[in-house]
């Protein structure tokens, strides 16, 4: 049942404690949603405790996702009144300039909702700069989209003319609902309104906007499709011989995936990405379904919830990107090749 109340947050962010502790190598994600449900709850200091325990140089891993981490920190913190602690830690998340946009997206958005439009406007700048190459900057990837849409809400917010980022904004816009009708900071006022016309106007606004928060939230998780890097794959077949029949070669292996990719893209699926395995991960999952390693079947439903996890990568990479079977080189030079 879906949580609604503190009760069933706290709930269910125990529940996620408890499951990171049964999956270690799944524990980051797993701890992220945990604090999440506790932030919901109203409980922020245990949250802020999850999120210091990721960070923590104790930890069993590494974070994989560190700066993530510190801007979901230090938002948190902002909301139970830590504010000098939490601006700290966002000009730490913007003087590393990370290459990944959900940082930026979350430091930016804390700043503006306590009124630092200027600085959010500044922060959402930085990354849209940073971030949009040549490659995609008339096509942002869906990650890099919110960077574009905060950004035109703030500048909206502070009366600032329209630039080409705006422009690029509203175009990639899917809204029903122009973009500046959806950050018009006049709408609270047609809220009191007595005319029925601004009403109904309003009423469409709100409409369109939940419309594209679902869209957001029902994105699904990719097809993936499961990698074992080499070692990995070794040891699978070392414990459990019989599935040597499914993984010939590791050169075969890679060469599956890749071809399998692109029969897929070429036939109108959307969302494509690979998940990498691990053989006591693989255990585990067999383990939780009352089945054998060595059943055949399980392989794709283990990539599914590696992937309804969060640890899919999208495919293909960029032709100037790493290659993601692990090589060294660069995706065009090495699986991406004609």
């Amino acid at each position: 049942m879906r949580p609604d109340t503190p009760a069933d947050h706290i709930a269910e962010a125990e529940r996620l404690e408890r499951t990171a502790g049964l999956y270690p190598e799944d524990a980051e994600q797993l701890l992220l949603q945990a604090a999440a449900h506790l932030e919901l709850a109203g409980e922020r200091d245990r949250a802020t405790t999850l999120y210091d325990r990721l960070l923590s140089p104790e930890a069993a891993s590494p974070a994989s996702a560190p700066l993530l981490i510190r801007a979901l920190k230090a938002s948190n913190l902002w909301e139970y009144g830590h504010e000098a602690e939490a601006r700290a830690i966002i000009d730490g998340v913007r003087a590393a300039a990370p290459r990944d946009p959900a940082p930026w997206v979350i430091v930016a958005e804390s700043l503006e909702s306590h009124d630092e439009l200027t600085q959010a406007q500044e922060t959402f700048t930085e990354a849209v700069e940073l971030l949009l190459t040549e490659t995609d900057v008339n096509d942002p990837s869906y990650e890099k989209r919110p960077l574009l849409f905060g950004r035109h809400r703030v500048r909206r917010l502070l009366g600032a003319e329209h630039d080409s980022w705006d422009a690029l904004a509203d175009e990639i816009s899917t809204s029903p609902v122009p973009l500046d009708e959806l950050h018009d900071p006049k709408r609270i006022w047609s809220l009191g309104s007595q005319d029925p016309a601004e009403l109904r106007a309003e009423i469409s606004r709100i409409q369109a906007e939940l419309g594209s928060y679902r869209e957001a939230l029902s994105r699904p998780f990719p097809v993936a499709i499961l990698h074992w890097p080499s070692t990995e794959l070794e040891e699978l077949l070392t414990a459990y011989p019989s599935l040597e029949s499914e993984y010939p070669s590791h050169e075969a292996h890679l060469s599956t995936i890749e071809s399998s990719l692109r029969e897929l893209a070429a036939s109108g699926t959307p969302n494509l990405g690979i998940v990498t395995g691990t053989v006591p991960s693989y255990e585990a999952f067999a383990a939780s379904e009352g089945s054998e390693p060595t059943d055949v079947s399980l392989l794709p439903q283990y990539a599914t919830t590696l992937a309804a996890r969060g640890r899919a990568v999208g495919w293909p990479p960029r032709g100037d990107e790493g290659c993601w079977c692990g090589s060294g080189r660069v995706y065009g030079e090495c699986h991406g090749r004609p």
